[in-house]
């Protein structure tokens, strides 16, 4: 054949990756059935089947962050995360990271790993990313106190995300209800 050696090369390491990307693509091409717009309510968590518990979220500006194992920006903006919740829980943040892997051990050895200072659930069954639609990994939704989504952040781009999350989130955070 090609002298490939299938230990040189696993088609199946790369199928979950395969089929996230397939079903982002699929869920981006179907116009009819836009997920969750800014100005919107957003899903409420608890109906879907996440691996995990959920934070207490009534009355909180939260972000909802997607994210993979296998996504090196999302690596990337796990310290960053850690610092916004440690430096704006007390006023009423929270953020929550929703892995999209389809098996728990990558999750589990990621987890050990980057040890987070926010909460983290898996969606396994991809039901969240699909209702959603999400566009990208990572991919973060910005939600006021009242549970509508505010703003929709595509991608992790350094300290230049980070600022500009923090300013909105500290805008959330000062609105009166």
């Amino acid at each position: 054949m090609l002298g490939i050696k299938l230990a040189d090369f696993s088609i199946m390491s790369l199928l979950p990756k395969f089929i996230l990307g397939l079903t982002l693509l699929l869920a981006g091409s179907a116009g009819a059935r836009a997920g969750v717009k800014v100005g919107q309510p957003f899903p409420d968590l608890a109906s879907y089947a996440l691996e995990g518990n959920l934070p207490a979220r009534a009355g909180q500006v939260v972000l909802v962050d997607f994210w993979a194992t296998w996504c090196a920006p999302c690596k990337a903006s796990f310290p960053a995360y850690s610092e916004l919740q440690r430096e704006l829980a007390g006023r009423g943040f929270v953020l929550l990271a929703v892995s999209v892997d389809q098996t728990s051990r990558p999750y589990e050895e990621f987890l050990q790993r980057y040890t987070p200072a926010f909460a983290v659930v898996r969606d396994g069954t991809q039901q969240l990313v699909s209702a959603l639609q999400v566009p990208a990994m990572p991919t973060s939704y910005l939600i006021d106190r009242r549970g509508v989504l505010r703003a929709v952040h595509r991608g992790f781009y350094g300290a230049e995300t980070v600022r500009t999350l923090r300013a909105e989130i500290i805008r959330l955070l000062e609105e009166k209800l």
